[in-house]
């Protein structure tokens, strides 16, 4: 409450200059386009768009599972919401390559009317297919997408079995690909840049080559991997996490889970040169999205202290750093810019009450107002299948979609937005 009550008071005292500055929004109350009795959640990781190009479908997966991780096999199907047709869900595909995080990665694909790609397993091997559920056609792409350029002609590509192992909750089940489990530091595996006319990839950093600029880790006991990439708007950069283990066996055989890892955030250009580390020793990176060619927003621990914090910084200029509503946006959050750029939506973890909080903060003057607080029930804090809200707007501005289980089970929700 005291830091809500922050927010208001600081967004009051702007008020004088809200002849220059952008109005909010009005953001509209949230109602579900899914239901019972599977649990539904959207098909990729926040900020990524689920809509169809003409705004008509939405992208989810339905499953059963819940309170556990999917095992081999465990298959979601993946289905279209018709928000123009009372929300029916038109089922278009099976895939065991999913998890409650990042979905099975589906991408809607511009350059071809009811194309799609999305994570599979065939013939034993974790793959992507480049899928139209309007005429069937299908394509098998030996890669995994990771991330997808917004003109759907490249990805990149990571190895989700490496990530099985540490982290289990993005990660995929299954011998699909070589987890490369004695390696801490391989040369043959790392970032794959995926032509996806061709079909054709070809490794454009290995996470040996990242190691001297990578997190030091203590012995061979060690692992080191890549996570969470995403293209610049012009397709000609890539943001991702790099990520050092230690001592993996022995965290998971005495915790059942990866407490201690070290996490550098990096850009790349996608010709494999111009490796930059965004921020210095210790502070860590976690939520990011990019507003347009050079800047991003990043979650990190501001100055390699406790607290974590929300970050504007643009590539080639990573010393100046800003700090984002300091005091009042410290905390970790799921960070995202409005389509016009001139906002940020963040929306974080439970506190211990067991609520998530939802903000909307103004970019010029880093005024903030609460979009509201959303419950989590037990059944749902499993550390590998929580439902975290995972917003995203619509290409367009005039929705926000996102995840939760606030009534009691994981379905897909909109709010309508309105732009003064």
């Amino acid at each position: 409450m005291k830091r809500l009550l922050l927010i208001f008071i600081f967004a009051a005292l702007c008020g004088a200059c809200k002849e220059t500055l952008p109005d909010f929004p009005e953001v509209g109350e949230p109602y579900a386009v899914t239901s019972g009795p599977h649990d539904h959640f959207l098909a990729n990781y926040f900020g990524l768009n689920a809509w169809s190009p003409d705004g008509r479908y939405l992208a989810v997966l339905e499953t059963d599972v819940n309170g556990r991780l999917a095992v081999e096999g465990e298959e979601a199907t993946i289905a279209l919401v018709d928000l123009k047709d009372g929300n029916k869900l038109i089922p278009i595909a099976k895939t065991p390559c999913w998890n409650f995080q990042e979905a099975t990665m589906f991408h809607w694909l511009p350059w071809e009317d009811g194309a799609c790609i999305y994570n599979d397993c065939r013939y034993g091997k974790f793959v992507s297919v480049i899928y139209n559920w309007k005429t069937g056609a299908e394509r098998v792409i030996p890669y995994p997408v990771s991330a997808v350029s917004a003109d759907g002609l490249q990805a990149v590509s990571i190895n989700y079995a490496r990530l099985r192992l540490c982290r289990p909750d993005y990660g995929y089940a299954g011998s699909g690909q070589d987890p490369l489990r004695e390696q801490v530091w391989p040369e043959n595996d790392g970032l794959y840049l995926v032509n996806l006319r061709t079909g054709e990839g070809r490794l454009i950093l290995s996470i040996k080559d990242a190691q001297p600029l990578m997190p030091a880790i203590n012995g061979p006991d060690g692992f080191a991997y890549f996570c969470h990439t995403v293209f610049s708007k012009n397709a000609k950069k890539i943001f991702f996490l790099a990520r050092t283990v230690e001592d993996l066996d022995k965290q998971v055989a005495q915790f059942g889970i990866v407490r201690v890892w070290d996490t550098a955030s990096f850009t790349i250009d996608t010709d494999g040169g111009n490796l930059r580390r965004c921020f210095p020793d210790g502070w860590r990176g976690s939520h990011f999205n990019w507003l347009d060619d050079e800047t991003l927003t990043v979650t990190a621990r501001w100055d390699g202290g406790g607290c974590w914090s929300h970050t504007v910084f643009k590539v080639g200029d990573e010393a100046n750093v800003r700090h984002l509503a300091p005091g009042i946006m410290d905390w970790d959050g799921h960070c995202i810019f409005s389509p016009d750029g001139k906002f940020i939506s963040s929306e974080g973890y439970w506190n211990k009450d067991g609520y998530r909080s939802w903000v909307l903060l103004r970019l010029e003057d880093e005024a903030l107002i609460s979009l509201g607080r959303f419950y989590v029930p037990d059944d749902y804090k499993e550390q590998y299948s929580r439902c975290d809200l995972h917003a995203r707007w619509r290409p367009d501005g005039s929705q926000l979609a996102f995840n939760s289980v606030h009534e009691g089970s994981r379905q897909v929700y909109l709010r309508d937005v309105k732009w003064k």
